[in-house]
């Protein structure tokens, strides 16, 4: 268990020691993401990451990455549905330097008009980039099936004509509700000393809040049963089903985890090993599960030949009957469970990795990780456990789905 502080403000903090590390990664994350967004307003929380490394008023966008890197360190950031988080590594050495520029871009940004047109210029063409990779719409499109149109199913990215609309007053707004002091975890995990941790926080992030209180959080509608397609001239058509998953902290996720890895986790699973290796149906099919703070879903991908999209669509149907009817083999269950034993200790020798695990466990289920626990719960699953989720889930009866490709019809059921 790492060391953990409440301030009074509501800003949490997590530090994970790791002995033996000379890296440390520090990450500030923002519990909000496309999920929180109006429809006019769709994309504002990856823009504003964008925005925030275009300048403070002590630092110009070139001197921040200038500096990060005369120091050595990493510095980045990433937007999700439910999360935003801005982030460094470094060396032991240099925490207290990453930290402050992480406290500079969160609470010192100018957003002047210049930077921001730039930047909208950038994020048009990581939207253009999108539309042109058909796995990402497909993913878009599946989102948009089974949430439908608000929340969860909007996209991270937004629509160009948003973008092309936003500034500094919405910029502001929406980081008034959001980027607020009970909304925000600390995370940091490396051969660091606790209380030194703390003190940098203190004076770095708890004492510059301006608000404590953060807007309400959306809870996103699921399980739409929509079938969409959206025809677009490309070579392959790309299919996705999707159905009901568990929730972030669900006590069953991990006995979901080895039936997913059963199903379509790798190149033993049961989809690779039937639709590509024995039909020849496709070169890429996997399924994974995604999990939110209200509910959770299990997406099926496969990237096909358009002649073969019925038929290869029909395969996974079939299988997926199939593995809900049957269950998992012991061998299977034992295999898989293996995997995911192995997934989680090689996340221990990441600083990276544990700081966004221990902050986002902290930020969605307010309390800390425990790698020991988890590995010593994992020990604990049964085949019968397993089985028992298959026959709970994994309905593809009940599935939404969503094509993209050539045809001009939807997929259905």
């Amino acid at each position: 268990m790492g060391y953990y502080k409440k301030f009074d403000n509501g800003l949490r903090l997590i530090v994970n020691k790791i002995e033996g590390f000379q890296s440390v990664s520090a990450g500030v994350l923002v519990k909000t993401g496309s999920i929180n967004e109006e429809s006019t307003e769709n994309g504002i929380s990856h823009f504003i990451e964008h925005v925030l490394f275009k300048g403070t008023s002590k630092r110009t966008a070139f001197e921040i990455s200038d500096y990060i890197d005369r120091i050595g360190a990493q510095i980045n950031a990433f937007t999700s549905k439910e999360l935003t988080c801005y982030y460094t590594k470094s060396t032991n050495d240099r925490l207290k330097e990453t930290l402050e520029v992480l406290s500079d871009i969160f609470f010192n940004s100018t957003f002047l008009k210049e930077e921001l047109e730039k930047e909208k210029g950038v994020i048009i063409e990581e939207i253009n980039m999108s539309e042109d990779t058909p796995e990402d719409l497909l993913f878009d499109l599946l989102a948009k099936s089974y949430y439908g149109e608000d929340g969860l199913g909007q996209t991270i990215l937004g629509p160009a004509k948003n973008i092309r609309r936003f500034n500094v007053n919405n910029i502001k707004s929406y980081m008034d509700k959001f980027y607020t002091a009970d909304n925000v975890v600390i995370s940091i995990a490396g051969n660091v000393d606790e209380n030194s941790a703390k003190t940098l926080v203190e004076e770095l992030f708890s004492s510059k809040f301006t608000k404590d209180k953060s807007a309400h959080q959306v809870r996103s509608e699921f399980n739409k049963k929509s079938h969409l397609h959206l025809s677009k001239r490309i070579e392959q058509s790309h299919v996705g089903f999707a159905m009901k998953g568990l929730k972030m902290g669900d006590e069953k996720s991990d006995a979901f985890a080895i039936a997913n890895t059963v199903l379509g986790g790798g190149m033993s699973s049961r989809l690779f090993q039937k639709i590509r290796e024995e039909l020849g149906l496709a070169y890429s099919v996997y399924s994974y599960p995604s999990q939110y703070k209200s509910n959770g879903v299990l997406e099926v991908y496969a990237g096909v030949n358009t002649d073969n999209r019925d038929l290869a669509a029909e395969a996974i149907v079939d299988e997926i009957r199939k593995f809900k009817r049957e269950g998992v083999t012991e061998q299977e269950f034992l295999r898989a469970k293996e995997q995911l034993k192995s997934s989680t200790v090689f996340g221990r020798e990441s600083t990276a990795s544990q700081m966004l695990v221990h902050g986002k466990y902290m930020i969605y289920l307010g309390k800390q990780f425990d790698y020991d626990d988890r590995i010593k719960k994992l020990e604990q699953i049964s085949l019968y456990d397993v089985n028992e989720i298959i026959e709970r889930f994994f309905d593809i009866d009940k599935a939404s789905t969503a094509t993209v490709g050539p045809k001009r019809t939807s997929l259905k059921i």
